[in-house]
């Protein structure tokens, strides 16, 4: 018995405790993500150590190591998990603090740095150097319709063919494909991204590649999978814009375009799918601001074309 209850006081086992608690609310994978960062970081230092008895500077040292490597992220997002066991293990009695929560301005914060944004006056020359290049035609297309759509890469990437309506000229984003808190993710809209004619004709294109497959951009040594988006990075740099652009950046130059061109900003900020923090207000925006995107889009896809002319 009492074997059973310092091994039920030990990190790894309230960690456990704490995953199983927390999970049921996370997609599988990053309910995997989360464990095995654990296992790998964190359990073969303090795992078999009784959780009262861990304090700030042991833990600090772990995750010293994980920050040392490099992997300032993880960093951070370990510590905070740590510090969510001890909150479980203050509320459960088995320890009197959160040693975790002194450690955050001990730790290296990650340094954002802006995306490399094209220019307006940067857009033909990019244009041309994207009907040269002469990778692969999947690869010129996914940028194509990343230019045309604006979306973000990881939910271009991960794009299914079930997602597109041709009819409705309508992409339906899942929420699970979307940049949002885990949490989020179960109760979370889709999000809506009208297809203009020239990004309908992208995916004609993709399709007569693609059709027997799930997703849009299947990877190429494991077709069941996607397309890995690190594919687009080396496309830009073979295209000679290594240090000049970044896929993510095509975001900001479409926004800033548009509003200088004086589209609605609440629908420029809807269309690039930014998380409204007000309730009311972004109940309201999920039903609001369709009409003036879909007057948005075809006029951002024909200005591309004129870049061209």
């Amino acid at each position: 018995m009492l074997k059973q209850a310092a091994t039920a006081n030990k990190f790894e086992a309230i960690a456990l405790e704490w995953h199983a608690r927390e999970s049921h609310e996370w997609s599988r994978a990053h309910s995997e993500r989360v464990l095995s960062a654990m296992k790998t970081h964190i359990f073969p230092y303090i795992g078999d150590r009784p959780i009262h008895e861990i304090r700030p500077l042991e833990l600090l040292e772990v995750l010293r190591k994980v920050e040392s490597a490099g992997n300032i992220d993880t960093t951070k997002r370990l510590r905070q998990r740590c510090s969510a066991v001890f909150r479980l293990a203050i509320l459960t009695g088995r320890c009197d603090s959160d040693p975790a929560a002194p450690l955050t301005d001990a730790l290296k914060s990650q340094q954002s740095t802006p995306r490399k944004a094209l220019m307006r006056e940067d857009i033909p020359a990019f244009l041309e150097a994207l009907e040269k290049y002469d990778g692969s035609v999947q690869t010129k297309l996914m940028m194509k319709l990343m230019l045309l759509t604006f979306t973000r890469v990881g939910e271009m990437a991960m794009a299914r063919w079930e997602e597109i309506d041709f009819d409705k000229a309508l992409w339906t984003i899942p929420p699970e494909h979307r940049k949002l808190p885990e949490k989020s993710k179960k109760t979370a809209p889709p999000h809506l991204v009208p297809l203009s004619k020239q990004s309908l004709e992208v995916l004609r294109q993709l399709h007569a590649i693609n059709s027997g497959r799930e997703h849009i951009f299947p990877n190429r040594n494991s077709p069941r999978r996607p397309m890995s988006p690190e594919t687009l990075r080396r496309a830009l740099h073979s295209m000679g814009f290594r240090g000049k652009a970044d896929v993510h950046g095509f975001r900001s130059t479409a926004s800033t375009i548009l509003n200088e061109e004086g589209f609605n900003p609440d629908a420029i900020e809807r269309q690039l799918s930014h998380i409204e923090t007000n309730k009311v207000r972004a109940a309201y925006n999920r039903a609001e601001y369709m009409e003036d995107r879909k007057k948005m889009m075809p006029w951002w896809a024909i200005f591309l074309t004129n870049q061209t002319a």
